[in-house]
């Protein structure tokens, strides 16, 4: 689907139709972008009252990727990701704390970004947050109570569901199944147990903003709205979260834009799957929550991040140690190649780029592109990479080992897809003197064929802690735990 054209060893990204799952139309649709040339796309962040989970981290690696995707193909991306930072939840940890919500919320924004950070996902274009928008909010507010779309009770405001006959069409359910079967707090106030806040009336002591109907704060639903139209407009591309957000957060987001405007909300709506722990979806409420922190602490970001992206973005990832440490070995490899195609950028001799090299990589980077195109399979993509590495290093290790322009060329297209896919790696290892004085004596040592003293030499630099390998273009240098 989508098949990418080749030009010159790349896709042509002028002439590469990109296709998504769309959970609204539950099927796959050519992405076609309201504006040519630029995508505008809203992604659900985080309520900042804890240190993220794997789960969270899941949907920020896996929406980053779709943006550094979309990116590859040439569109101007706005990305625009929200915090959450008022809430029930804030509420009650400051409470426990000591501290204003306001207080514990930055905190763990900073926590969130600092997370965001090593797992090398960009910042996004705008990070709106809930308690600088409340006036937005609050005309969003004020337009659904004029046009009968909500109503007010005591200065809480509601959305009255009824109102809206789509309601229920992104999670696939009727008005009449989801009163019957969803669980809804009950609330006398409300016309029909299906209704949603907009406006909560603030209680003594919690934090609050004026509005025509109480002091008080806004209903959680509310706030994506609000902000995502006024940074993307009435109606914009596409909108990412987790599955648990379809039902009943993106819902509750389309009924009350619509209402609204009476314009569509979103073209593409886009979840990803649920994070796993022996077959049971991950939640505080059983208990078996994994930190980002802890994983980031043991293996890294890298890792983490081939971790999440290695399995499709709509399917459930199932947790475990054993899936970390093999994505850990893997992240080593493409280090490995990473660093040995720098290596050979400047140790190998020059010379044209081989055509038979040049055939190869091509047809592997028709397999990686059409793998992005066609819904982000970045399964697929990693293994198209790997085969990328696969070719890489049989035409540097074998033979004359390749030229520089071999080189050059292997360096240009990994560095493109690696980009694309978030993957991030470390540049060569830096040596003290004495290592690269004892490395210059080994050299000549070879060169004479005095491989006794080659082998006394490469002793003295391993008790340096250094590794020495020797290749058709040179001795490689690593640390010993690399």
């Amino acid at each position: 689907m989508g098949e990418a054209k080749k030009a010159s060893g790349r896709v042509d990204r002028s002439l590469a139709d990109l296709y998504l799952y769309n959970t609204m139309s539950r099927r796959q649709e050519k992405f076609v972008p309201l504006t040519p040339g630029k995508v505008r796309m809203y992604v659900c962040g985080p309520t900042v009252y804890n240190t993220i989970h794997i789960g969270n981290g899941r949907a920020a690696v896996f929406f980053d990727t779709v943006r550094r995707v979309l990116m590859a193909l040439g569109y101007e991306v706005i990305y625009v990701h929200n915090y959450t930072d008022v809430d029930d939840k804030i509420i009650r940890v400051a409470q426990e704390v000591g501290e204003t919500p306001l207080a514990v919320a930055e905190r763990y924004i900073r926590t969130y970004e600092e997370d965001m950070r090593a797992l090398n996902v960009l910042p996004p274009t705008v990070s709106p947050r809930v308690s600088e928008h409340i006036k937005e909010i609050i005309a969003l507010i004020q337009k659904l109570l004029e046009k009968g779309f909500a109503y007010e009770v005591g200065g809480d405001v509601y959305f009255r569901v009824e109102k809206f006959p789509r309601y229920g069409a992104l999670s696939g359910q009727s008005v009449e199944a989801l009163r019957a079967g969803a669980r809804i707090e009950v609330d006398e106030k409300k016309e029909n147990p299906l209704d949603f806040a907009l406006w909560k009336r603030a209680k003594d002591g919690e934090i609050h903003w004026r509005a025509p109907w109480s002091r008080g704060r806004p209903g959680w639903h509310i706030e994506c709205s609000a902000m995502s139209m006024k940074y993307l407009g009435e109606s914009f591309d596409i909108h990412g979260g987790g599955i648990d957000l379809c039902f009943p957060h993106h819902e509750n987001e389309i009924a009350q834009s619509e209402g609204a405007t009476g314009v569509q909300f979103v073209r593409y709506w886009m979840h990803n799957g649920h994070v796993q722990i022996a077959k049971e979806k991950m939640s505080k409420s059983l208990g078996n929550i994994v930190q980002v922190r802890d994983i980031l602490s043991r293996y890294g970001g890298m890792p983490l991040r081939f971790w999440y992206l290695n399995t499709h973005y709509r399917q459930p990832l199932e947790y475990h140690e054993e899936a970390l440490v093999q994505a850990e070995q893997a992240v080593r490899r493409l280090q490995t190649f990473f660093d040995n195609v720098q290596h050979a950028r400047m140790h190998a001799p020059l010379g044209a780029l081989s055509t038979e090299l040049k055939a190869s990589v091509e047809a592997v980077s028709l397999s990686y592109w059409n793998a992005l195109l066609d819904d982000i399979r970045t399964p697929d993509a990693i293994t198209a990479l790997f085969e990328l590495v696969r070719l890489g290093h049989q035409h540097l290790t074998t033979g004359t080992g390749g030229s520089r322009e071999d080189a050059d060329y292997l360096f240009k297209t990994f560095s493109q897809w690696t980009v694309t896919l978030g993957f991030q790696f470390a540049g060569d290892v830096s040596y003290p003197p004495e290592v690269s004085s004892l490395l210059q004596e080994r050299e000549e040592a070879r060169k004479t064929r005095d491989f006794a003293r080659a082998d006394a030499l490469r002793a003295k630099i391993e008790a340096l802690g250094f590794r020495v390998e020797d290749t058709p273009s040179g001795q490689r240098v690593r640390m010993k735990d690399a």
